[in-house]
């Protein structure tokens, strides 16, 4: 073989291994090990631009996938990115980053920081495993009438005016809208995604959260569905953001009843149960502090060649 074949064959093995990322898959938010919400996680992501990020969130396929990078003032900075865009925030897709950053040994367990779009939140890995995220304080930015969303979900007006709660926009890092639905009525649920979509794009919305409560007796607060067809997502299995957003809602509309925190169940209707754990702080101000919280199991490796 020629000097100049051999290095040739050398210098384009050397740079497809530059060009090799590695993406780990996470289940978030599993129940026993079980179900959960896929998400793609990158480390020392310093140096990928943001189309090089898109290229590989859409080479991974799931609905988020987290970035992580340093930082020069928080613990570690954190992008996200869809299949089809950026967003600001995404709850599972960072239990699977600090889950991931735990089980590699590059942090332990302890309090952190990460940087997003949506601002400076802490982390806190307890040594069980169990990540707890902060979000940021909720933003109550309005409310629709069921006739307005009757249409999107494929429910009755009227019944969903007899929840007796409102349809309304909270954000806790990104603005979600929270949908109640008697009970037995979730999975009748059938979403106009052309609708919704529009929708969504019309109001500044990132997804549609509809959730029933369960009965008293239960272990769990409510289950939930989210969809969010505008950035790729047909509906996913567990929303940490949204349930931040839940879980300020229900401590505005039905408080004294749930002071103990909440359980929200997510992803039954895809045969792909999650459970994630919410609860808020208060104070004369208001909520002063959101929680959410949950289990990530990793899946696999793919590797991504740019």
């Amino acid at each position: 073989m020629s000097f100049y074949k051999r290095f040739v064959e050398q210098h384009f093995t050397e740079k497809l291994k530059s060009m090799k990322i590695d993406a780990y898959l996470v289940n978030s938010f599993t129940a026993n090990g079980t179900g959960g919400n896929p998400a793609g996680v990158v480390l020392h992501a310093d140096n990928l631009s943001d189309e090089e990020k898109l290229n590989i969130a859409k080479a991974v396929g799931y609905s988020e996938t987290a970035f992580v990078s340093q930082d020069d003032e928080a613990d570690f900075e954190l992008s996200f990115f869809t299949t089809t865009d950026e967003v600001d925030f995404c709850g599972h897709a960072t239990l699977a980053a600090f889950s991931t950053m735990y089980q590699k040994g590059i942090v332990t367990d302890g309090q952190y920081v990460q940087r997003t779009k949506a601002g400076l939140l802490a982390v806190t890995i307890e040594p069980d495993g169990h990540i707890v995220m902060a979000q940021k304080l909720p933003e109550y930015l309005g409310v629709f009438d069921c006739e307005a969303i009757s249409a999107l979900i494929g429910i009755d007006s009227t019944v969903l005016a007899s929840s007796g709660l409102p349809v309304e926009v909270i954000s806790t890092g990104l603005p979600d809208m929270i949908v109640p639905v008697p009970l037995g009525y979730l999975d009748r649920i059938q979403v106009n995604e052309d609708l919704l979509s529009d929708f969504c794009r019309e109001h500044d919305l990132v997804s549609l959260h509809a959730f029933e409560l369960c009965e008293k007796d239960s272990d769990l607060t409510a289950s939930c569905r989210n969809f969010a067809p505008l950035f790729g997502i047909p509906e996913e299995s567990a929303t940490g953001s949204a349930s931040g957003a839940l879980a300020c809602y229900l401590s505005k509309h039905l408080g004294s009843e749930y002071s103990e925190g909440f359980t929200f169940e997510q992803g039954r209707a895809m045969d792909c149960v999650s459970i994630i754990t919410a609860s808020v702080e208060s104070n004369e101000q208001g909520i002063s502090k959101v929680l959410v919280g949950g289990f990530a199991h990793e899946i696999g490796l793919q590797q991504v060649f740019l």
